[in-house]
C-alpha cells in the first residue's frame, strides 16, 4: 500500500521532487508557511521557486545560503511586478551596479481602486469592482493598508541593495482614508493620487516609505493606471532606469515562475 504524505517534507521524500513551486498566500507578519516549504525543498535537494514575497523579507539570507550549500537554486522572479525579470536584470545583466534607490507603483489592487475612484466610483464600489475582475482578494486588507507594497519594497531593498531592512522600518500608510471626492479633485488638479513606494540608501542602511502621494502629470508615475505598475531605479551608472508593466494578466505571474524553472534546470 502506497504511503500518504503528511506534510511537505514527507511529500518531497515520496515524490523525489527536483523542483518545488511555492505559491501560498502572503503572510506579511512572518512569511510562513512559505519559508518552511522552501527550507524543506532545499533540504531535500530540490530547487525552490516561489511567488511569495514573505520568504525574501524574513529569510532571504538563510535560504540563499542553504540553496548554495545544497547546490540548488532559490528563485523568486514572480514576487515583484509579476514575471518582469527585475531581480534577474540586476543579477545577470548589471554586474557591479550600485543602486542608490528607487520609487514606483508596485501594488495593482490599489492602483485599480484609485483608477475606479477617478472615474466616479466610491471607494467601496471601486473595491467591489476590483474584486469582481479578480484583482483584489476577498480580504483586501494587505493591499489597502499598504502591506503588500511594503513587503515588495523590503524585498527589493534586501536583494538589490543588500540591506537587511525590517518591515517595521518602512513607513507605511494605505489608501483607506482617501475619499472619491479627494481622488477626483486631485486628478482634476493635475496631481493624481498614487500609492507610491520609495527607498533610498541612508548611510549603511536604507530609508523607505509606502504612502499615498499626489504626483504631478510631468512624472511618469502619474500615468500608470489599472493593473499596470512601474519602478524607477537610480544607480551610479544609470541615473534613471525605468521598467513599466502595462496591464498584465494572471499569466504574467505564471510566466515568472516558468522562467525561474528554466533558469533552475538549465545547466
Amino acid at each position: 500500500m502506497q504511503s500518504v504524505p503528511h506534510d511537505v517534507r514527507d511529500w518531497l521524500r515520496l515524490a523525489k521532487a527536483d523542483v518545488l513551486f511555492e505559491a501560498t498566500s502572503l503572510s506579511p507578519r512572518d512569511g510562513q508557511p512559505a519559508i518552511d516549504h522552501i527550507r524543506a525543498a532545499l533540504d531535500a535537494g530540490a530547487h525552490a521557486i516561489t511567488a511569495n514575497k514573505g520568504p525574501i523579507v524574513y529569510a532571504y539570507e538563510e535560504l540563499t545560503s542553504l540553496a548554495a550549500a545544497k547546490g540548488r537554486r532559490f528563485l523568486f522572479e514572480s514576487t515583484v511586478m509579476d514575471g518582469v525579470p527585475i531581480f534577474a536584470l540586476f543579477r545577470d545583466n548589471l554586474p557591479a551596479i550600485h543602486l542608490h534607490g528607487f520609487r514606483g507603483i508596485l501594488n495593482s489592487t490599489t492602483n485599480v481602486i484609485l483608477t475606479g475612484m477617478e472615474e466616479g466610483l466610491s471607494f467601496d464600489e471601486s473595491l467591489a469592482k476590483a474584486q469582481q475582475i479578480g484583482v483584489a482578494e476577498t480580504d483586501p486588507s494587505n493591499d489597502i493598508e499598504g502591506w503588500d507594497a511594503a513587503v515588495k519594497v523590503a524585498a527589493l531593498i534586501r536583494v538589490l541593495m543588500g540591506v537587511p531592512i525590517r518591515l517595521d522600518e518602512i513607513q507605511r500608510e494605505g489608501i483607506g482614508k482617501l475619499s472619491g471626492e479627494a481622488v477626483r479633485a486631485a486628478r482634476a488638479d493635475g496631481r493624481p493620487y498614487k500609492l507610491v513606494c520609495r527607498a533610498r540608501r541612508n548611510g549603511q542602511g536604507a530609508a523607505a516609505t509606502v504612502r499615498p502621494e499626489q504626483v504631478p502629470l510631468s512624472d511618469p508615475l502619474a500615468w500608470v493606471a489599472g493593473t499596470s505598475s512601474i519602478v524607477y531605479f537610480e544607480t551610479d551608472i544609470f541615473p534613471g532606469l525605468v521598467i513599466t508593466e502595462n496591464n498584465p494578466g494572471l499569466e504574467a505571474t505564471a510566466y515568472g515562475m516558468l522562467a525561474d524553472f528554466v533558469r533552475a534546470v538549465t545547466p
